[in-house]
């Protein structure tokens, strides 16, 4: 029924609609509408709790906090978290912590699929934990909640999973859009970290749709300025140097921020408490931190102001860059939800203030005052966090509108973002996924085909022929092989190379009267082959290079297989599927919901088990447990029951001992392994 009235829904609009991309546009004006009335709603329900929490107007928080008890302070944020921990747990554990990688994965690996609860669950969890002194910002939210709109309204529409995922960016680019102001930086920030497409059909509505988003943001709460930015010059060419020192220190805080981050939230996951208990315990160590730096409460866009026009002492600056990071990361590792923009903002604020004052203080006359440096700094700590120095940069451009900033602030970043990405693969967004045993820095493709072995889609038998025999031979049998590709091999079954149906014809016709004196040898076009133990990515590269629509396998010098584009192609859809369902299977359902084992159709059921002992120390790839059991393993939780971190089964795993795995199967084979490995199924 819902099918059908969406396709009905489609018919008459596209009556008037022919072109289906003016169509995707006039989606993206509704979406960039819609995220930005979000984005004010939540900027609304954030002053609203912490008027609520901490009086004053909702907006200036450190002049309230001045006149409240100590102990007011310590319980504001524990009673946030008592809030938002059962809310998160019950109703969508998809609004826990920062959002964007969420967003990135439903995008990449989902289709563009959220559920339409999450913009709801989102906006009241992140303005309550935000509201009560949680020390993380709203723009990761805006993001998730922009992205759920524009997913519901895809799926409304019954649209394909690429036009899904571009109103997936429309809603995540209004997000930014609205929460500073800055449309071309929410443009850039959804093609750039979202979709990684720079394509103009999914350009144009992105940009569209920011354009709403921050007209709506204008209409409602006017041109605001979130950061009061001071007037800035470049005073001399020697600035080059601290900016250049500032882009250097900017990488590593960034780096420590998302290692101290991951660290936080791997610890919490790892403690046997209950999760919806969590944010409450993580808001007790917030309001014990806060007693002593009341700074780190909130978003902290009144310490980044201050920074901004240099009131702040050296001293306290570098007190609030490790006070920020260890506060942010206990706010998300307890499982908190909000976003890491603004602490990698108030971060680069601090950082950028230390290295304006040491240097105005001895260059007074080549430097120019700290504020410029804090606000370089902005820019140099967010593009080495995020991996993203073109949306870094335009988002500090946009809240300058400065063009001479332009020269130091890409300085910087460039430098800041060179130290992270040479020395750390995965931002603060995707390693969040490698976690999960996704790896998105690789593209989907990639990812998916590099965890597949050859092995496992490779065709045997084949036909071959000896390399001495004649032409008549092998056209007798070639003609009736439905293979485009024939390998060449010895006696001893050595492979030699290989030649085409293509070749084999050419060779025929140029050459028909000395059919019986031309040997299979003499017609071998090529001698490339793959590896056995290889990778069907690798395979691929192979066909494409060389414009094969087949390859032959070898196992160090000996054929023993034939793999085909067709084949690949087929085993990564159903790969594909196979991770949609893991993380619909982590999204919706708790891993340990399975204890029972859940019925998935098809006669197919999944049930959790543990890992055998003859397994321990052997990768998935060594134990070769499909080609085994007849069973697919959806899931790993490593550790068992002692962690949450479920992850996408790869070929290089090393199973421990207390690892449990999810399977999918047919019943007889399940319990036939478990039978056969003498456990039973948790």
């Amino acid at each position: 029924m819902k099918y059908a009235i969406s396709k009905l829904m489609r018919y008459k609009y596209f009556r008037f609609i022919r072109n289906e991309n003016l169509f995707i546009v006039l989606l993206a004006i509704i979406i960039g509408v819609l995220s930005g009335l979000g984005a004010v709603g939540v900027r609304f329900l954030i002053r609203f709790f912490q008027e609520l929490f901490f009086g004053g107007n909702g907006i200036a928080l450190l002049e309230p906090l001045r006149h409240l008890p100590w102990w007011y302070k310590a319980l504001a944020p524990v009673v946030g978290g008592l809030i938002i921990g059962p809310i998160i747990y019950f109703f969508a554990r998809e609004a826990k912590g920062h959002g964007v990688p969420e967003v990135m994965l439903a995008t990449l690996l989902q289709g563009g699929k959220i559920r339409p609860r999450v913009a709801f669950i989102k906006a009241i969890v992140s303005a309550l934990c935000i509201g009560s002194g949680g020390s993380v910002g709203r723009e990761g939210p805006l993001v998730q909640i922009g992205a759920s709109v524009g997913s519901s309204i895809g799926q409304a529409f019954n649209l394909s999973e690429k036009q899904v995922s571009t109103l997936v960016a429309c809603g995540a680019a209004s997000g930014i859009a609205a929460a500073f102001n800055a449309p071309i930086a929410g443009s850039l920030f959804a093609v750039e970290i979202i979709l990684g497409d720079f394509g103009v059909a999914a350009f144009s509505p992105i940009v569209i749709s920011s354009v709403m988003a921050t007209i709506m943001s204008h209409y409602f709460e006017g041109d605001f300025a979130a950061f009061h930015v001071p007037a800035y010059k470049l005073v001399s060419a020697f600035e080059l140097i601290p900016y250049a020192i500032l882009g250097v220190i900017a990488g590593f805080v960034a780096l420590g921020f998302i290692w101290f981050l991951y660290f936080s939230e791997n610890a919490a996951d790892r403690w046997a408490f209950p999760e919806w208990l969590k944010p409450a315990i993580g808001g007790a160590a917030i309001g014990v931190i806060a007693l002593g730096i009341p700074n780190l409460l909130g978003v902290g866009y009144e310490t980044i102001n201050e920074a901004l026009h240099g009131n702040l002492a050296l001293w306290f600056l570098l007190l609030l860059i490790p006070a920020k990071i260890l506060a942010t990361s206990v706010t998300l590792g307890s499982g908190g939800s909000g976003g890491v923009f603004a602490p990698s903002l108030f971060l680069g604020a601090s950082t950028g203030g230390v290295i304006g004052i040491l240097f105005h203080t001895y260059f007074p006359t080549l430097t120019a005052d700290p504020g410029a440096y804090a606000l370089v700094g902005m820019g140099a700590v967010v593009g080495a966090a995020t991996q993203a120095p073109i949306t870094a940069i335009l988002i500090i451009f946009e809240l300058t509108n400065n063009y001479h900033i332009i020269i130091p602030l890409m300085f910087s970043c460039i430098i800041s973002t060179l130290i992270t990405t040479n020395i750390k693969k995965e931002s603060i967004y995707t390693q969040k996924l490698k976690l999960k045993g996704i790896n998105l820095t690789e593209g989907r493709e990639e990812n998916i085909l590099k965890s597949i072995p050859v092995s496992h889609v490779m065709t045997n038998p084949v036909t071959y022929f000896n390399n001495t025999v004649n032409l008549e031979t092998i056209c007798d049998v070639a003609l009736k092989s439905p293979q485009h590709v024939f390998p060449v091999v010895d006696e001893a079954m050595d492979y030699h190379g290989f030649f085409s149906m293509k070749e084999l014809k050419s060779v025929l016709f140029d050459k028909g009267e000395l059919a019986n004196l031309i040997i299979a040898e003499d017609v071998i076009e090529r001698k490339q082959a793959v590896p056995l133990d290889a990778n069907v990515h690798e395979a691929m590269e192979i066909l494409g290079n060389y414009g094969l629509e087949e390859i032959p396998v070898i196992d160090g010098n000996k054929l023993s297989g034939l793999v085909a584009a067709k084949q690949i192609l087929d085993i990564y859809q159903m790969e594909l599927h196979k991770r949609e369902l893991a993380m619909a299977v982590a999204s919706k359902r708790k891993f340990s919901d399975l204890t029972e084992g859940l019925y998935v159709g098809g006669g197919y059921r999944m049930d959790e088990l543990g890992v055998p002992e003859n397994m321990i120390g052997k990768s998935l790839q060594e134990s070769d447990f499909r080609s085994h059991y007849g069973l697919e393993i959806i899931l790993i939780r490593p550790n068992g029951n002692g962690s949450k971190k479920e992850m996408i089964p790869r070929p290089d795993y090393i199973f421990r001992k207390g690892d449990h795995i999810l399977v999918m199967g047919a019943l007889e084979d399940i319990r036939k392994y478990q039978k056969s490995m003498g456990i039973e199924g948790f």
